[in-house]
C-alpha cells in the first residue's frame, strides 16, 4: 500500500512517526474520512470544509497547506489502483512532534501528515435488511463537533455495541439522542424525517446534510429538533448515517423492534434517491 506522510508517497510499511507526536501523546489532531466511486471523491468540498474548520477549531489551520494536501490524497487513487470501485480515503493532521507539554509547542513544528487509501465493500445487505442498535450514555467531551482523534468513548461504545450484536450504538444524553459512535441518525414520526439540530455535540454529518437535500427533492418533510429516548418505541423508522454507512434503516432497538421491524418506505425513498447521486 503506498500511503502519504509528511509530503512524500511511500510504501506503508516505511512510515514513521515519533513517540513525541502530540497526536499519540495527546489526541491532539483532526481526521477526515471520505469515500470514492471509481476515482470519484463523493461531496469532496464538504469534506474539505469540515476538515478546514476542525484545524480552525484546534488552533491549526494556519500551519497546513490544505490544497497541498486534497491534491495528494486524491493522487492515492491511483497509485493504489482504486480508480474503479468503491474506495476511502483517511486522513489525519496532529500537532507534529515536541517534548510533552500541555501547552502547544512554544517554537513551531511540523504538522504530522497522514493519510491512506483502500478498498470497501458497502453494506448492500444491511442496507436491505437493516440493523439493530443499542444505547449508551454518551460520555464524550463536549466539542464533538470537533472531528478530532479523541474517540476512546465511541469506542467503548462501539465495542459493547459489537458485544451485543448489533451494529451500532446510538449515545444518549440527558434523555436524548445524540447521535453514533460513527454516525448520525434520524426518525420518521409521522411522515417526517426528524434530526437534531447541529450544536456542539454533535458533528456536522455531510451524510445527514445529503439526506435533508434528499427530503427536499423529494417533498418529505422535515424537522430540526432534539429527539428523545421515549420516542424510539413510536418512531414509524429510524436512520443511521454515515460516510460509508450510507442511509442504513434500523430495524431494532435494544430488544424492541422499530415498528414491524422491516425498513420501512420512507427509507427505501431516500435510499432510492442516494443510490442515484454521481460523487461531487
Amino acid at each position: 500500500m503506498t500511503v502519504y506522510f509528511n509530503g512524500d508517497f511511500v510504501a506503508k510499511e516505511d512510515v514513521s512517526i515519533s513517540p513525541d507526536d502530540r497526536g499519540f501523546v495527546f489526541g491532539d489532531g483532526v481526521y477526515e474520512v471520505v469515500r470514492a466511486e471509481d476515482g470519484a471523491f463523493f461531496r469532496l468540498d464538504a469534506h474539505r470544509e469540515r476538515l478546514r474548520r476542525s484545524l480552525s477549531e484546534i488552533r491549526l489551520l494556519d500551519a497546513v497547506d490544505l490544497d497541498a494536501v486534497w491534491d495528494a490524497v486524491q493522487g492515492l487513487l491511483p497509485r493504489n489502483d482504486l480508480t474503479t470501485g468503491d474506495a476511502k480515503v483517511y486522513l489525519q493532521i496532529t500537532r507534529g512532534a515536541a517534548p510533552r507539554q500541555h501547552a502547544f509547542p512554544a517554537s513551531p513544528v511540523e504538522p504530522t501528515i497522514y493519510a491512506r487509501a483502500e478498498a470497501i465493500t458497502l453494506p448492500t445487505e444491511k442496507w436491505a435488511q437493516g440493523v439493530s442498535v443499542i444505547l449508551r450514555p454518551d460520555q464524550r467531551w463536549a466539542r464533538c463537533d470537533i472531528k478530532s482523534l479523541n474517540y476512546l468513548p465511541n469506542v467503548l461504545a462501539n465495542q459493547a455495541a459489537m458485544e451485543a450484536g448489533a451494529y451500532e450504538a446510538l449515545l444518549t444524553r440527558e434523555g436524548f439522542v445524540t447521535e453514533g459512535t460513527h454516525s448520525s441518525m434520524a426518525a420518521v414520526v409521522d411522515g417526517t424525517v426528524v434530526t437534531r439540530p447541529l450544536t456542539n455535540h454533535v458533528l456536522p454529518s455531510i451524510t445527514r446534510q445529503v439526506l435533508l437535500e434528499l427530503c427536499a427533492d423529494q417533498e418529505i418533510p422535515t424537522m430540526e429538533r432534539p429527539i428523545a429516548v421515549d420516542e424510539l418505541s413510536d418512531a414509524d423508522e429510524l436512520l443511521l448515517l454515515g460516510t460509508t454507512t450510507g442511509i442504513m434503516p434500523i430495524v431494532q432497538v435494544e430488544d424492541e423492534a422499530v415498528d414491524d421491524g422491516t425498513p420501512g418506505p420512507v427509507v427505501r425513498e431516500l435510499q432510492d434517491a442516494f443510490r442515484a447521486l454521481t460523487p461531487a
